[in-house]
């Protein structure tokens, strides 16, 4: 047995302590004090059909094994697939989308969500994707590996490291980037939808993602930008914009939170393993980490077994 060091408790650091705790291994958790994860803002979408439309292969492949995964380790996972529409003038963006994709139906909307009957004559149904409330997800991680006598601390490390620090480790990995995403979280009881519905256009497509009681995420932007600043005028307007195509009423929610995360990312998108000086590094999930983070853990955990074999 090892003696791991995992620093970062976003959804990569939790997910890989969680796989080392299922595996026996002696391990510690390293909190930055003070310092929010990108994974805290976001949607939670485990849809790695929609992913396909501008995502590597890879994605879609790997990602289609996250729903089971986080349904294996945690509450609130809803699988009620993907409803994707558009304005009927960006109608063209719907067929674009349904020619980079797969394992969807066309469907008239208002048959998957009522409260659309009448707005989008048509659209594409994911039906095996799934949701869950990221915050949820990443605390109910965290709560099960402290009952299991995990330590979480922000101290030096003791064991072997395994950096999942996400943006916080540009400094030895200098070739990251950082795409920033803005979201909203609205609150209107009077709303219900019961999947994620992403509404295309040509230069903001966005998704509306249904949380407990009342209260949608509403994102998410992606900018080149190392700005960690707050939410922009525009992206507000531009995401309100989007939630009022969906549905008007909207017009009449409160804005309960903004916010804006900056996804650690490699030149080609796609999460990587690294080895340097000692230190495994897990990172790179750009807009995939609720979707790829369990898959890359398991990856990391084979990547283990073998070099203690060897």
């Amino acid at each position: 047995m090892s003696h791991w060091s995992v620093i970062g408790s976003g959804v990569s650091g939790l997910c890989i302590a969680t796989m080392l705790a299922k595996h026996g291994e002696k391990l510690e958790v390293i909190t930055a004090e003070h310092h929010c994860p990108a994974s805290h803002w976001a949607g939670g979408m485990l849809a790695p059909y929609c992913e396909g439309e501008s995502a590597p292969e890879q994605v879609v492949n790997w990602g289609q094994r996250s729903a089971d995964w986080w349904q294996q380790h945690v509450s609130g996972v809803e699988r009620q697939g993907t409803l994707v529409v558009a304005p009927p003038r960006d109608s063209m963006e719907l067929t674009r989308f349904a020619s980079m994709t797969r394992a969807h139906q066309w469907v008239s909307p208002g048959d998957i969500e009522d409260r659309l009957s009448g707005r989008f004559s048509r659209g594409l149904w994911f039906p095996s994707e799934a949701h869950l409330d990221p915050r949820h997800a990443l605390k109910e991680l965290r709560d099960k590996l402290l009952q299991s006598g995990i330590r979480f601390h922000s101290g030096k490390p003791t064991g072997k490291v395994i950096d999942c620090r996400g943006m916080q480790a540009i400094d030895a990995l200098p070739d990251l980037r950082a795409v920033r995403g803005e979201m909203l979280i609205l609150h209107s009881p009077e709303i219900h939808f019961s999947r994620p519905i992403r509404l295309l256009h040509p230069r903001f497509p966005c998704y509306l993602v249904p949380r407990t009681e009342g209260r949608f995420m509403l994102g998410a932007t992606m900018v080149e930008s190392n700005d960690s600043g707050p939410i922009t005028a525009r992206a507000t307007m531009e995401l309100l914009s989007a939630a009022y195509a969906i549905d008007p009423a909207f017009a009449e929610a409160k804005i309960v939170e903004t916010g804006s995360g900056l996804r650690p990312s490699w030149r080609n998108n796609l999460p990587e393993i690294r080895y340097r000086d000692g230190v495994f590094y897990l990172n790179g999930m750009f807009r995939h980490g609720f979707l790829l983070a369990p898959i890359m853990a398991e990856k990391l955990i084979q990547q283990l077994a073998q070099e203690t074999q060897h």
